[in-house]
Order: C-alpha cells, then sequence, then structure tokens
C-alpha cells in the first residue's frame, strides 16, 4: 500500500484539505473535532467519548510512540475518522507493539496525513464542529460535489444517542484494590479503563452495567454508591439515563459523575444542557476548584455542558434540594462541576482520571470514597 495514495477531508460548509491516504481507505463520516493533547493520542483513540468524531491532533507529530497493549482505555480505537499532519514513519518505545498506522489499519480506521492542522483548527475555532467526511481509495474517484453531498447528509452529533454503541452488554466485575469498602455500580456509558482501576483502587469492588440496565437490577446490587461515566453523544438524547439516575438520588445513594456524567446529572437536577461551538478536548484546560480557589490543568473531551446559575447557590429544579456550581473553566467559564448540597452526589466535566495526565484532579475519587465512607458511617 503506497504512502502517497490521494485523500481528502470535507467539512460541510465545502471547505476542501486534500492530503495523503493514513490507515485504512475509503469512507468515514463523523463530526469534525480537533484535540489539543500533545501526548496521549493512543488513549485519544481508544476513549469511547470519541466515537461518532473524526479526531484532529493539533500537536504535529503523532505516531513515534506507536501502540501498546497497557495504555488501552478500552477493547478498540473509537473515532470514526483520524486527522494528523505528520505521521512517524518509526516506532521509537520498547513498549510498542504495533505502529499507529497498522493498528488503523486492523480496525478499518480511515486517517488522512499531509495537511495544515493549524488551519483546520482555525476553521473549527470560527466556525464551529461540523459535519466532515475522510474519502480516500476508491472513494477518491467521487467528484468533489458528490463528496459534499455525502458530508452533508451525515448525522448532526445534536440529538444523536451513542450509548449503546459503546456500552458493554454484560455485567462486568472488577475487584477491589486493598481494604474493601463497598461497591459501586457504574453506568457504562462510554467508560475507560483507568477510571474503573482508580475506583477498584480506592477499595471499591466495581460493576460495570450496561447503558440499558432497569433500576430493578441495578439497586438489587445493593452498591454502596453509583457512577456515570463519560461516554459520547447528546445528553439531551438520554432521557432513560436521567430517569435512572433521579431513581438513585431519591434512594440516597452517593453519586458521582465524570464527563457525561456531569451533564446527566445536571439533567437529574432539573437543569439544561447545550452544545459548545467547538467543546473541549485535550490535557491542557485551566479550571478553577470554587472551594478552594486552587487553579487544575485538567483533560478534557466534550462538545456540550451544562447550564447552570454560576453564582451563589440555587435551589434544583426537579426537587433535589441545593445545588451550586463547584468548578469553572477559566477559558470560557462553562461550568465544570457540580455540588448538591443536601443530597450526597457531585460531578465534574473533566477527567480526573486523565491517563494521559495531568493528574491535578486525581483527589476527587478519594473524595468520592469519603462520600461513601461517610454515607456507611451514617447509616
Amino acid at each position: 500500500m503506497s504512502r502517497f495514495e490521494p485523500a481528502a477531508l470535507v467539512l460541510e460548509d465545502g471547505t476542501r484539505y486534500e492530503g495523503l491516504a493514513y490507515g485504512a481507505r475509503g469512507r468515514s463520516l463523523g463530526e469534525a473535532v480537533f484535540a489539543t493533547g500533545m501526548t496521549g493520542y493512543q488513549e485519544t483513540l481508544t476513549d469511547p467519548s470519541y466515537a461518532g468524531q473524526i479526531v484532529m491532533m493539533t500537536a504535529p507529530h503523532i505516531g513515534n510512540t506507536g501502540m501498546n497493549e497497557e495504555d488501552m482505555e478500552s477493547r478498540r480505537i473509537w473515532v470514526a475518522g483520524f486527522v494528523v499532519r505528520d505521521p512517524s514513519r518509526v516506532v521509537s518505545s520498547f513498549r510498542a507493539t504495533a505502529s499507529l498506522e497498522n493498528r488503523l489499519l486492523e480496525q478499518g480506521v480511515v486517517g488522512i496525513s499531509g495537511i495544515d492542522t493549524r488551519a483546520v483548527t482555525l476553521r473549527l475555532r470560527d466556525s464551529g464542529a461540523m459535519k466532515a467526511g475522510l474519502f480516500s481509495g476508491a472513494e477518491t474517484e467521487l467528484t468533489d460535489e458528490e463528496q459534499l453531498r455525502i458530508v452533508r447528509a451525515g448525522a448532526e452529533m445534536t440529538g444523536l444517542n451513542l450509548s449503546a454503541r459503546v456500552s458493554v452488554t454484560e455485567p462486568v466485575t472488577v475487584p477491589a484494590v486493598g481494604e474493601r469498602i463497598g461497591s459501586v455500580a457504574v453506568l457504562d456509558l462510554g467508560v475507560k479503563e483507568s477510571t474503573l482501576r482508580h475506583l477498584a483502587g480506592r477499595g471499591l469492588d466495581v460493576h460495570v452495567l450496561p447503558q440499558n440496565v432497569t433500576a430493578e437490577r441495578l439497586l438489587a446490587l445493593r452498591p454502596s454508591a453509583v457512577f456515570y461515566s463519560n461516554g459520547p453523544g447528546d445528553p439531551a438524547a438520554s432521557d432513560d439515563h436521567v430517569a435512572l439516575l433521579q431513581t438513585v438520588l431519591r434512594e440516597g445513594l452517593p453519586f458521582f459523575g465524570i464527563c457525561f456524567g456531569n451533564q446527566l446529572l445536571g439533567r437529574a437536577l432539573g437543569l439544561e444542557t447545550y452544545k459548545l461551538p467547538f467543546g473541549h478536548r485535550g490535557l491542557n484546560q485551566p479550571v478553577l476548584d470554587r472551594a478552594t480557589g486552587r487553579v487544575e490543568i485538567t483533560a478534557h473531551n466534550h462538545g456540550f455542558a451544562v447550564d447552570a446559575p454560576r453564582d451563589g447557590v440555587f435551589d434544583s429544579p426537579a426537587g433535589f434540594g441545593r445545588v451550586e456550581v463547584s468548578h469553572v473553566n477559566l477559558n470560557d467559564d462553562v461550568v465544570e462541576g457540580l455540588n448538591a448540597l443536601d443530597i450526597p452526589a457531585f460531578s465534574v466535566q473533566y477527567h480526573p482520571e486523565a491517563a494521559a495526565g495531568p493528574h491535578d484532579a486525581n483527589y476527587l475519587f478519594d473524595r468520592f470514597r469519603d462520600l461513601i465512607v461517610a454515607k456507611g458511617a451514617n447509616k
């Protein structure tokens, strides 16, 4: 397979970028987004939250450490397509078991290289994330107009529920590490392996449950707490998950949500969510913890956010008592965390597990552990 086969990235506004085929050949459609991490491309590729998205790395040189088995965040690559500027021709890590391009080929992920990713980033920042298509191999025989029509006919991310695509279909249990303090029911909306390790490492038996689990089956496990994971799609299209969470909150079980889980807690509390223009994706987002005044550098991957009053305590529109915004993004003031004051529930929009770093927010898993211990002591 030649390194010099043509390929094209086509955006729904008609912008077109021509480069070289990378990974699998063919056609791939999705929402075009950019990720600003300088490292961690393997964690990005295997993060289920990126399902349905064509991901472009803003760092220019990608692939030099290859792919390995230890850094997988899930069972496979989830991105709809992959865009890089300069793919490495040499794998130089002793941990690598395959090159990045070979792994993309094996899993049928269409990519493109050799384009000006700075120009694409500026386009997406100015116009917002948009539908896009990658075309290589036989797909390059289509005319430019045909390719654009195909892109514009693709699915919008708004209103899209992708949880069933990424969730386990049968329950899985990860045993507690060290002194056991209880168990946690994890609703798998696209959970990452590093999250499960953090929870198990706090002494919790981790019950990973399919996204369509019923309240009866979840509560029958008699968990000490409940956790909602990160995941792809529009939180406004997840009414069943919101209803399940409201049942959990009424039961008084401690709750922690990350990313998509934060958005679903917001909706369970009666708040609205909305789509960000181009989202937050990368390893370098500054977030203010309002309780401590500490600024954390955090990992993000989200295109939706919670709409909530930024200042002061407010009442949950759904009747769950007082709520406050616990964290805000210092770049654009987006809500980055919620804290319920009358029930044991909190959430953050960013990723404290941050497998590729940074690790400023790891303490949130300890906060969850403390919440579970305190709830048990008060029974």
